[in-house]
């Protein structure tokens, strides 16, 4: 193997809370310089270098071809009897917004992006639709970025209308009943704020509605929903990107000001319109989670109706009106599912299926009876249902055809016990034919932040490893929402290393039941996920053949300083302060580097279009660990210049990843 090209060693040491913090690469968060550019090009080449001698590539990328070029369908949207709805062809690099001018009619092209760039990076997303369903907002993102232009399309001619917010990072956007305007979010790069543009205007002339008092230090955003009559409108603000969230209400009709629903500081809610009533999912006093009725005109916290107590055994996760009813989501033992409620809180019925897997959705509107949900699972592409809330009967709208041969997998939940004891729930998939000889090719993945639940749904990625023989395990970490706040609490800040404990026990479990050996064993992380097997890979290299980190988070001394990174302050906390600064520095990837390891394989990937984790994570991280392993260990950076955090890529560059993640991982850890 070639030795890594070299990377300039600044002796720069700063000193924090009376710590010397060496930071040799600091030159490289500098992303425009032209050294830092001439650094990129050449790990780009060593990376192909590496990577393109692979035995298997052609056959790999054939699979990988047959997983990700099927038709990638989104659920659908109706409105004026119209259905709306986000899909990718098999044939189509990006995905594409249609209409069709009923249930069963064909698809036309509403708007197709594939125009708007050469090599297809510029994708396009629905954002709202106008009531009587003659006119759409969209988003347009360039590459991967996180910022995106906001445009409005006439449904009936297919033409633009001139108003257009420029490139932003903007939340939700609320067409009004009439389509005279629209509500729309914009935070990150400026104060947090909802506004209100009136078509056929000058954006410059914007209203804003609600942001006074807030300011940059501790962000906060903001999420709108406007009810039907376009008489009310909600405004949730979240404490970073995890953090209490409070609520407050407005009466469009007069120039009443807002009213509060919820401000302590320490809850977490949400609320959604149902007829002329506030459904509210709430963890106030009930870390699980129950749901409450409010009275628009009245909706103070105190004044509540619990409908849906809290219990010890699932876990509430939404509670949406649809169809006169409330359609309620939850998880029990990490397992999504759903149950119809009346709106007095009785139980009609649940939304079933036969095996593990995710349901989501719950597209539909309160005066309608039609709702669209999903189910996945890790090698089973989502399946559409039309549901009719009145009756439950369901049918498939629309089913993911992929070329594999999905009833030879099997997946299973196991259980372990991390180092505290605790229990942790983990998910196996793998085929039916699997030996426990402790030789299978294992990739095991988590995540572990932000309240975010990782369910068993579809994954390219474990698709195409199982179709070559490969174990696929992803574990329910603390740090989560997969067992209400208080697992969340468990694993954030100051108990961070819960997480990386529970990740490890996975590890040891997967050995332990001879699913494989840590000569066999991978780990794939993103975002938050990269710092986790960033973290873990430090701590334990060796217990790790192989890793593939993508998009992380790897200087925790310094992460809070760049981009919307102060977003996550009240989840990992910061150097700033004395007490935060020495778990952050304790666990931080890049400053735990130590020279008499011996590291696990390792391919970093992240790219220019990230403009929520800066890159300068991985280029610092790649430069370090080449320094100072790269001549005994493989190290890689693949490192993208037009595609980001929010994807963008169109699927031809998709394979092209596909193959480098899985071919580099069969090389480290295949038989």
């Amino acid at each position: 193997m070639p030795a890594p090209p070299n990377a300039r060693i600044e002796s720069r040491i700063d000193t924090i809370h009376g710590v010397d913090v060496p930071d040799p690469y600091r030159w490289l968060e500098d992303q425009h310089a032209p050294e830092t550019r001439a650094w990129i090009d050449q790990q780009n080449a060593y990376t192909d270098s590496v990577l393109t001698p692979l035995p298997g590539r052609d056959a790999l990328e054939a699979v990988a071809a047959r997983v990700l070029q099927v038709d990638g369908i989104g659920t659908p949207n109706a409105r004026g009897g119209r259905y709306f709805h986000t899909t990718r062809r098999a044939d189509q690099d990006l995905s594409v917004i249609y209409v069709r001018e009923g249930l069963d009619a064909e698809d036309r092209v509403l708007i197709d992006p594939h125009p708007m760039s050469p090599g297809h990076t510029v994708s396009v997303s629905l954002l709202d639709i106008a009531q009587d369903g003659r006119l759409v907002a969209y988003a347009v993102r360039e590459g991967g970025v996180d910022e995106v232009s906001v445009r409005l399309r006439d449904v009936d001619s297919g033409a633009d209308l001139p108003d257009a917010l420029p490139a932003a990072r903007y939340g939700q956007v609320n067409l009004t009943p009439d389509s005279s305007g629209f509500y729309y979010e914009r935070f990150g790069d400026v104060t947090p704020r909802v506004m209100y543009h009136t078509i056929g205007t000058d954006p410059d002339a914007d209203v804003q509605l609600f942001g006074d008092g807030y300011g940059y230090g501790l962000q906060h955003i903001p999420v709108t929903l406007l009810s039907d009559d376009g008489r009310w409108l909600l405004v949730h603000v979240i404490e970073g990107s995890s953090g209490p969230t409070e609520i407050h209400l407005k009466d469009l009709t007069g120039d009443t000001p807002f009213v509060t629903v919820i401000q302590d500081g320490a809850s977490e809610s949400w609320a959604e319109f149902a007829g002329d009533q506030l459904v509210i999912t709430t963890n106030l006093d009930a870390p699980n989670k129950r749901v409450v009725v409010a009275d628009l005109a009245n909706p103070a916290a105190d004044q509540w109706t619990e409908l849906i107590a809290e219990r010890d055994d699932v876990v509430i996760q939404s509670a949406t009106g649809l169809g006169g009813r409330l359609v309620v989501s939850f998880l029990q033992d990490v397992q999504p599912r759903m149950a119809i409620h009346q709106v007095s809180g009785t139980h009609v019925r649940d939304i079933a299926f036969d095996t593990i897997g995710a349901v989501g959705g719950g597209a539909g509107r309160w005066t309608s009876d039609e709702a669209f949900f999903t189910f996945q699972s890790y090698h089973r592409p989502n399946t559409i249902y039309r549901y009719d809330l009145a009756t439950g009967d369901q049918t498939v709208w629309a089913q993911v055809e992929v070329p594999i041969d999905t009833d030879r997998y099997t997946v299973t939940q196991t259980w372990f016990a991390s180092k505290d004891g605790t229990r942790v729930p983990m998910f196996v998939t793998h085929r039916d034919d699997v030996l426990l000889d402790g030789t299978n090719p294992t990739l095991l993945t988590g995540y572990g932040g932000f309240n975010l639940s990782m369910t068993p749904g579809f994954s390219s990625l474990a698709a195409v490893w199982l179709e070559h023989g490969g174990v696929f395990a992803e574990a329910s970490l603390r740090g989560g929402g997969e067992f209400g706040e208080a697992w969340h609490r468990d694993g954030m800040l100051d108990r961070k290393q819960h997480v990386f404990d529970d990740f490890i026990g996975a590890a040891e479990h997967l050995i332990a039941e001879g699913y494989t050996s840590a000569a066999h064993l991978a780990i794939r992380g993103g975002s938050n996920g990269g710092l986790l097997v960033g973290t873990v890979s430090n701590q334990r290299p060796d217990l790790f053949g192989a890793v593939v980190c993508t998009y992380p988070l790897l200087d925790m001394v310094r992460y809070h300083q760049f981009l919307v990174a102060s977003f996550w302050v009240p989840e990992y906390g910061s150097s700033e302060d004395p007490a935060q600064f020495a778990y952050l520095y304790d666990y931080s990837p890049y400053h735990n580097v130590k020279p008499t390891a011996h590291y696990p394989a390792t391919l970093y990937i992240t790219g220019d279009g990230d403009t929520r984790v800066a890159p300068l994570h991985g280029r610092k991280m790649a430069a370090l660990m080449q320094a100072t392993h790269g001549d005994t260990t493989p190290v890689l950076l693949r490192y993208h210049t037009e595609a980001g955090h929010s994807g963008g890529q169109p699927i031809s560059q998709q394979i092209e990843q596909m193959v480098d993640k899985v071919s580099f991982l069969l090389w480290q850890v295949g038989h």
